[in-house]
C-alpha cells in the first residue's frame, strides 16, 4: 500500500504541443537591405552597357574615371582603364558604354581623341582647353556588332546626318589633296574630302568627297572632276597660263568639278558613283573626240621645244594635238629623223564651216576623206614646225599651203599615214648664224688682244713724249713768237702813222716808198698768219714734231 501511494504521488509527464519560433524585429533591417542591394544589382546588370577596348598610338590626356566618350557632344560612356598593350607599342583604352548606345557599336564605328588642333584647314577642339580631352565617336552603317576598335590618329570629317551625298574619285596619285581639302563648283566651296584609301589593285587611289545639299544635284553623270591644288601654271605654245581656285586651295589643296558646256547636263549621279580625277582643268574639260585621224610627220630638223600635247593648227585654227615624239631610222641612209605622231579631229574643222558645207563634210566616207586630203597635199598643204612663244620656246605643228614646195603625196601605206613636211624658214637663218659663229670662233681674239695691249702701251709712250715736246715748244718757242708778233704790230702802227701824215710829200699816197711799205706789211701779215697756223697745228698734232708731216690722202 505504501508503495502504491508513493507511485501515485509521482508527477506524470504529458506531451505538450511544439511552439513556433518567433522572428525578431532585429532581422527585418538586414533583410530589407539585402533585398534593395539585390534589386540594385539586377537593375545595374539590366541597364549596364557593353565594354569596348580601343587601341591608340598614344593616350594623350586620357585618364581612367575622368575621360568621357561623346557622340554629338553627349556623354555615352566613360574610360575605365588605360594601359599598355602586351608588346608595349600601343595604348589599350577600356571604356564602358551606356546601354542605350549599344546599337551604335557596329563594325565600321570610329573612335578618335579630340584635342586642340591647328591646321591649315582650320582650328578644332578649342573646348578641350578647359574641359580636357575626350574620345570622339561616330557610328557606322554596318549591321554587325563589334567590341574591339582601332582608334583614328586624326579626326575624321563628320558627315553623318548632314544633307548631301558622297562620291568616289579615282586618281593615280594623291598629290596635295588631304582630308578636309575643299571641293569647288565654279569657285564656290560646296564640299570637302572626307577620306582616301589605296585601291585594291594598288595602282590608284579612291578619294571620297562629300557634296553638301543642294549643290549635290550639280554632280551629274557628265560632271568632270580635276585637281585644283596649288597654282596651275602651264607653259605651252600659247604662252604662260596661270589658274587657281582660291588661296585655301593654294595652301592645302582642293578639287573642283563642273559639267562642260558642250555636253548636256545629264542625270544626277547616285551616291558613291566613281568619277576619274583629272590632273588639271584643261584635261578635265577637254572634249572627248570620237572622230580621230592620226598622221606621222618626219622632219629633217631638230624638234627641240615640241612636246606631247602641243597644238596642231590648220591655217591658224587648232584641229588636233601632238601625241608622241620619237625617232625613225631611214633604211636608205645611216641616220635617224625625228618622228612626230599627231591626232587631228575633223569635227573641229566641221564646226567652223558653213552649215551646208559642214553637213556635206560630216557625210563623207573614208575614201572621200582620203581623196580630199590628197587634193590638199597636191595644192601644197604641208606640215611645218613653228615657234609658238618666244618666252617659253615651245613649238607647235602648223598645216599651211606652200605653193613653191616640191611635189609630195600622203603615204597611206604606213600606219599612221605619213604627211609631207617642209622645214622651218628659220632653219636657213639658224644655219647662217651658226656659220658666222663658227668663223668667229676661229678669230684669234687672244693674239689680237695682246697686240692691242702692246700698241696701247706704245701709244701711251708716244703721247707722253709728245706732251713733253709740246711743253718745251710752249716754254721756248711760243714766247719768242709772241714777242715778234708784238714788234710787228708796233712797227705796223708806226708805219700807219707815218703814212697817214699828209704834210710829208715824199711819202704821199702814190709815192714809191709808200707802195713798198704796203708790200712789206703784207709780207709781215702773211708771216704772222703762218706762225699762227704753225702754233695751231702743233697744238692739235704734237707728235708731228717727232714723226714729221703725215701723208695727206688724195
Amino acid at each position: 500500500m505504501t508503495e502504491d501511494a508513493d507511485l501515485a504521488n509521482i508527477p506524470q509527464a504529458s506531451r505538450a504541443p511544439k511552439r513556433r519560433a518567433k522572428l525578431s524585429v532585429v532581422w527585418i533591417i538586414p533583410v530589407v537591405a539585402a533585398l534593395v542591394a539585390l534589386g540594385i544589382a539586377v537593375q545595374r546588370i539590366l541597364t549596364e552597357g557593353p565594354t569596348v577596348t580601343i587601341t591608340f598610338r598614344a593616350a594623350e590626356g586620357l585618364e581612367a574615371g575622368k575621360t568621357f566618350v561623346k557622340y554629338r557632344d553627349v556623354n555615352i560612356g566613360q574610360v575605365t582603364a588605360v594601359r599598355l598593350t602586351d608588346d608595349f607599342t600601343r595604348v589599350l583604352v577600356t571604356a564602358k558604354i551606356d546601354k542605350h548606345a549599344e546599337p551604335l557599336l557596329v563594325e565600321d564605328a570610329r573612335f578618335w581623341v579630340v584635342q586642340p588642333r591647328v591646321t591649315l584647314s582650320g582650328i578644332s577642339g578649342i573646348g578641350t582647353l578647359l574641359a580636357g580631352n575626350y574620345i570622339g565617336f561616330e557610328p557606322g552603317k554596318s549591321g554587325k556588332e563589334r567590341r574591339r576598335f582601332e582608334g583614328l590618329e586624326t579626326p575624321p570629317i563628320i558627315t553623318g546626318g548632314l544633307p548631301g551625298r558622297e562620291f568616289v574619285l579615282r586618281a593615280d596619285t594623291l598629290g596635295s589633296v588631304g582630308i578636309g581639302s575643299p571641293l569647288y563648283y565654279r569657285h564656290l566651296n560646296v564640299g570637302q574630302v572626307v577620306a582616301y584609301e589605296l585601291a585594291g589593285d594598288g595602282k590608284s587611289l579612291d578619294i571620297r568627297v562629300f557634296v553638301h545639299s543642294p549643290y549635290d544635284r550639280y554632280v551629274t553623270t557628265n560632271a568632270r572632276f580635276w585637281n585644283a591644288s596649288g597654282v596651275d601654271v602651264s607653259v605651252g605654245a600659247g604662252g604662260v597660263t596661270v589658274r587657281t581656285e582660291s588661296v585655301v586651295s593654294v595652301l592645302i589643296g582642293g578639287i573642283a568639278f563642273e559639267t562642260p558646256d558642250y555636253l548636256p547636263p545629264g542625270e544626277p549621279a547616285v551616291a558613291s558613283t566613281v568619277f576619274p580625277l583629272h590632273h588639271d582643268r584643261a584635261t578635265g574639260l577637254a572634249r572627248r573626240q570620237t572622230d580621230v585621224l592620226a598622221f606621222t610627220l618626219l622632219f629633217d630638223e631638230s624638234v627641240q621645244g615640241l612636246s606631247p600635247g602641243a597644238p596642231v593648227t590648220f591655217l591658224g585654227l587648232q584641229i588636233g594635238e601632238v601625241a608622241e615624239i620619237g625617232l625613225e631610222r631611214q633604211r636608205s641612209a645611216q641616220h635617224a629623223r625625228p618622228r612626230v605622231e599627231i591626232v587631228t579631229y575633223p569635227e573641229r574643222m566641221f564646226q567652223r564651216l558653213r552649215q551646208p558645207e559642214a553637213a556635206r563634210a560630216r557625210g563623207m566616207t573614208r575614201e572621200e576623206r582620203r581623196a580630199a586630203m590628197d587634193r590638199f597635199a597636191a595644192h601644197g598643204m604641208r606640215a611645218q614646225l613653228r615657234l609658238g612663244s618666244l618666252l617659253s620656246g615651245q613649238m607647235y605643228v602648223a598645216f599651211d599651203y606652200f605653193p613653191d614646195a616640191r611635189k609630195a603625196k600622203i603615204d597611206w601605206t604606213r600606219e599612221p599615214p605619213g604627211m609631207p613636211t617642209v622645214p622651218r624658214k628659220a632653219v636657213d637663218l639658224e644655219a647662217k648664224l651658226n656659220g658666222i659663229l663658227a668663223k668667229l670662233d676661229k678669230v684669234p681674239f687672244d693674239a689680237i688682244g695682246k697686240n692691242a695691249e702692246k700698241t696701247l702701251a706704245s701709244l701711251d709712250r708716244t703721247l707722253a713724249d709728245a706732251g713733253r715736246t709740246l711743253s718745251r715748244v710752249e716754254a721756248e718757242t711760243l714766247p719768242g713768237a709772241t714777242r715778234a708778233l708784238e714788234d710787228v704790230r708796233r712797227a705796223a702802227a708806226a708805219a700807219e702813222r707815218v703814212l697817214g701824215s699828209t704834210d710829208n710829200t715824199l711819202l704821199g699816197p702814190d709815192a714809191p716808198a709808200q707802195q713798198e711799205m704796203r708790200d712789206a706789211l703784207r709780207e709781215v701779215a702773211r708771216a704772222a698768219r703762218a706762225i699762227r697756223l704753225l702754233a695751231d697745228a702743233l697744238e692739235q698734232n704734237p707728235e708731228s714734231l717727232l714723226r714729221g708731216k703725215s701723208k695727206e690722202s688724195p
